[in-house]
């Protein structure tokens, strides 16, 4: 389903930001306030049984907002940008049929990209044999090597992409392969295309070292809440290492935990390290996006009421230019 460039374009807000912000509560304060109905951008919470390390919203804690694309899909499904997109839409058009709002929140910044501005996604076929041999490159001469080859032909995206992140490495040097264009160019003119909403991007931010403060007591709260025992739970599910949904933070330090690998103080300490660091690499990413709005909590004093009304407010302003 493609955007109909004749059409008025529809309503959308996005509401994210770096992880552990403080997005979750705003954006059902938000919903409720604008007659809104959420709509994940989260790669970790479309899984069931995956609550604790996705710090997934409770169903107490919805207050009655309708969510979408959370416990969607078992563990071992494959779930992708390109998946994402099209539940996304599904879900966006039987909320604009109830004639409500869509909220668009999460920190995945490239989620979030494909909807607003409808990308268009190349779909290569699935499995391919250089795939294929790419994946079995990595298992016998590991991530940095593969990492490599990358940089070789395509360096913007070497630096993009962390090279533990084989499954998008393996897609970088698969598209070259295929098509003969680096896929950081072809990012790139999607980037640029117009946004396929009338939206409102509103990036939620934080100073830096209360932001790690807050990463920290999160981590810690998972734990205390039980994140080893869901982790294991999912280990007897039959979840390994190599499986999308065991990528997540906090989900492949405990298996390496579990199996034996490292002891827990380690995993604390790369699962808290490692979330700092996505943290710095999700703000770079809205940095690049065209039409953000910003919105400190730090200069509005940590006012959930302020920091609210200014969104409410810059909605209705984008709403009114729009008529």
């Amino acid at each position: 389903m493609s955007i109909n460039e004749n059409q008025p374009k529809k309503p959308l807000i996005i509401l994210t930001g770096p992880t552990a912000v403080g997005k979750t509560a705003l954006s059902v304060k938000l919903a409720k306030a604008v007659g809104g109905e959420i709509v994940s951008a989260d790669s970790m919470q479309v899984y069931r049984h995956m609550d604790i390390g996705s710090a997934k919203i409770m169903p107490e804690e919805t207050e009655g907002v309708p969510h979408h694309l959370i416990n969607v899909l078992e563990p071992a499904e494959e779930f992708n940008v390109v998946r994402f997109q099209q539940m996304a839409k599904e879900a966006m058009e039987g909320i604009y049929r109830r004639g409500r709002v869509p909220i668009l929140t999460g920190g995945t910044g490239f989620y979030i990209q494909a909807v607003l501005y409808d990308i268009d996604f190349t779909e290569n076929e699935e499995n391919t044999p250089y795939r294929e041999e790419l994946e079995r490159l990595a298992k016998e001469k590991g991530n940095a090597f593969l990492h490599q080859m990358l940089r070789e032909v395509d360096e913007a995206s070497a630096k993009a992409i962390h090279e533990n992140n084989r499954k998008r490495v393996i897609r970088a040097l698969e598209f070259y392969r295929l098509t003969g264009e680096k896929i950081s160019e072809h990012n790139e003119v999607q980037r640029n295309r117009d946004a396929a909403y009338n939206a409102c991007y509103f990036v939620l931010t934080d100073k830096r070292e209360r932001l790690y403060e807050r990463i920290d007591k999160r981590v810690d709260g998972m734990l205390a809440a039980g994140l080893v025992e869901e982790v294991a739970a999912l280990m007897q599910m039959g979840c390994t290492k190599d499986m999308v949904s065991m990528q997540g933070l906090g989900y492949k330090e405990i298996l390496s935990y579990l199996s034996g690998e490292i002891p827990l103080e380690q995993a604390v300490y790369l699962i808290k390290r490692d979330t700092r660091h996505f943290a710095k690499r999700q703000l770079t990413w809205f940095r690049r996006e065209k039409d953000v709005i910003w919105v400190p909590k730090d200069e509005m004093g940590y006012q959930e009421d302020a920091i609210l009304h200014f969104l409410t407010d810059m909605w209705m302003k984008k709403r009114k230019e729009e008529e």
